[in-house]
């Protein structure tokens, strides 16, 4: 049998689920919280398991420690951290009908971290047992990174770990699957309901690999053969599909809010850019030099985007005082007669009076009195619909529809 493509397939599933595990982390150290933290450990366990599971590692694993199969343990321990991060996930997250504003998690008081110690003192538990079992069963000899379950299955010590093992795995699947979906029903649409669908599915599928397991061990420890490919062709194909599944259901919504904020960044330059020229003071620093750079910008998005948007803000309030009120009230009367919804006509609003201050600013003209300068609509909108409203301005920046309703200055 080759072991190419199990090669090919555990050491790319793996490594695509320690990025993800990485991302995880690394959100994690920078807004810590419980939640984040079982997610990072409940993708990192299994990806350190796939990764094993290579032959290619495997076999090495067994070369520097001397003990034969010693990575089959490793693998099925990384997934036993995997299976009880799922159970305490299953705890953590909160029900969309209790949750406030964006709360994702539970409050991490004592009822809910006495359920947490329960449910992980049963695999803590497990972790010697398994150990034990599995060391009196060998020694393992040859090496077996693809056939050890079938190969070994017929010591009885052997195969009540895999048996053990087997049930620690399903009941983590089928808990983590069973609150996944229960979930994802009451959940609006949108990347997070389909990022936990993914999960479910992939928990619900990985199944079929436990099922295809105790199928083989079972027959091996009654001495039929032949059923080798239930624990080497079959059983894999389930894991794989479940693994890519669970990596996707984790990182989905993740990418999604990525790809929302770099976009909302690239989309707030043509305004950030209008209060940079009326005032540079209000930048921490000026435009990225080659512009280039701003295209491929990839790392600490929120936070360059938040301070674009404060920048913003203290630029609206800077040119405040040069809006003309003849080109806000054109503007709203524009507005009006346009096919717009009630947010676009404000953001049209907003960037007419701005356009106008710029120009008012550049010619020199004397300020307005406070009592003289419009209010303008959008800056009481709350923190979570600022953003949308920032956007929208920026667009009309760029529209014919700005210099249509700059038109209409009476």
């Amino acid at each position: 049998m080759s072991e190419l493509p199990y090669n090919l397939v555990y050491l790319g599933i793996g490594g695509i689920a320690w990025t993800v595990a990485g991302l995880k982390l690394r959100a994690w150290r920078r807004e810590p919280s419980f939640g984040l933290l079982v997610v990072a450990l409940a993708v990192a366990s299994p990806s350190t398991s796939f990764l094993l599971a290579s032959p290619l590692l495997y076999r090495a694993v067994g070369r520097l420690t001397g003990v034969g199969n010693l990575a089959t343990l490793l693998v099925y321990l990384g997934i036993v951290g995997f299976s009880a991060a799922t159970v305490v996930l299953a705890l953590v997250w909160a029900p969309p009908e209790e949750r406030a504003g964006d709360q994702v998690w539970a409050p991490l008081d004592d009822r809910l971290r006495q359920r947490v110690r329960r449910r992980t003192a049963v695999f803590a538990a497990m972790v010697p047992v398994l150990v034990a079992l599995f060391l009196i069963g060998g020694p393992y000899r040859p090496e077996t990174p693809l056939t050890f379950d079938t190969t070994f299955a017929p010591h009885t010590a052997t195969a009540l770990f895999l048996a053990l093992y087997q049930s620690l795995y399903a009941y983590s699947l089928i808990d983590i699957g069973r609150v996944c979906l229960g979930h994802a029903a009451r959940l609006p649409a949108g990347w997070l309901r389909r990022g936990i669908r993914f999960i479910a599915a992939g928990a619900l599928t990985a199944c079929g690999y436990v099922v295809c397991k105790i199928a083989a061990i079972a027959l091996a420890y009654a001495g039929v053969d032949g059923a080798e490919w239930l624990s080497t062709a079959l059983g894999p194909l389930f894991a794989t599909l479940g693994a890519i599944g669970i990596t996707l259901g984790f990182a989905g919504p993740a990418g999604a809010a990525w790809t929302s904020r770099r976009r909302d960044f690239r989309a707030l330059r043509p305004l950030w850019d209008l209060v940079y020229r009326a005032d540079r003071r209000l930048a921490l620093e000026g435009p990225p030099s080659p512009a280039w750079r701003e295209r491929v910008a990839l790392r600490d998005l929120e936070w360059r985007t938040t301070r674009r948007g404060l920048e913003i803000r203290d630029g609206q309030l800077t040119l405040r005082p040069w809006i003309d009120p003849a080109a806000v009230r054109g503007a709203e009367r524009f507005a009006e007669r346009s096919a717009l919804g009630p947010d676009e006509r404000d953001a049209l609003v907003v960037a007419a009076a701005l356009r106008s201050a710029v120009g008012a600013l550049a010619a020199r003209e004397v300020p307005r009195p406070r009592e003289e300068q419009p209010v303008l609509p959008g800056l009481d909108a709350d923190p979570a619909e600022e953003r949308a409203h920032l956007v929208l301005v920026s667009s009309f920046l760029q529209s014919p529809l700005l210099e249509r309703a700059l038109a209409e200055q009476s």
